[in-house]
């Protein structure tokens, strides 16, 4: 068991007025800033076009039943 001279730094629990929450101070050595997203977006995924089936136009015009 430790005597509770540990010599690093560590995280702390902050107090946040008006909230339910606390929360941690950053990890010493840390980079609290939240990663970015990518950079640039990609485009969306192009869908094959091709003959349409027999029951294509039935299938679009469907609405499920919970709608």
């Amino acid at each position: 068991m430790t005597d509770g001279s540990d010599a690093t730094p560590r995280q702390r629990v902050v107090r946040v007025p008006g909230s339910r929450r606390a929360r941690l101070t950053p990890v010493p050595g840390s980079d609290p800033e939240p990663e970015s997203g990518p950079v640039e977006a990609s485009p969306p995924p192009v869908r094959p076009r091709g003959a349409k089936g027999p029951n294509d136009e039935q299938l679009i015009q469907d609405v499920p039943p919970h709608y």
